[in-house]
């Protein structure tokens, strides 16, 4: 049995991918006006509120 290139670059590419969306986000946090930091991180608890009522949703 052999095993797909494919499946084994995919968890790689994934995982690159969300270390990189992390280190943007760090360096935006990092870049920003403390007064711009401080509202994001407010908005932070709203934000995940938002996306979790979005999941709950059912798909029609």
């Amino acid at each position: 049995m052999t095993i797909d290139p494919t499946l084994l670059v995919l968890p790689l590419i994934l995982v690159v991918g969300i270390v990189f969306a992390a280190v943007v986000c760090i360096v935006a946090l990092c870049r920003a006006n403390r007064s711009d930091t401080v509202a994001v991180v407010r908005a932070l608890p709203e934000l995940a509120a938002t996306f979790l009522r979005y999941r709950r949703r059912s798909r029609r």
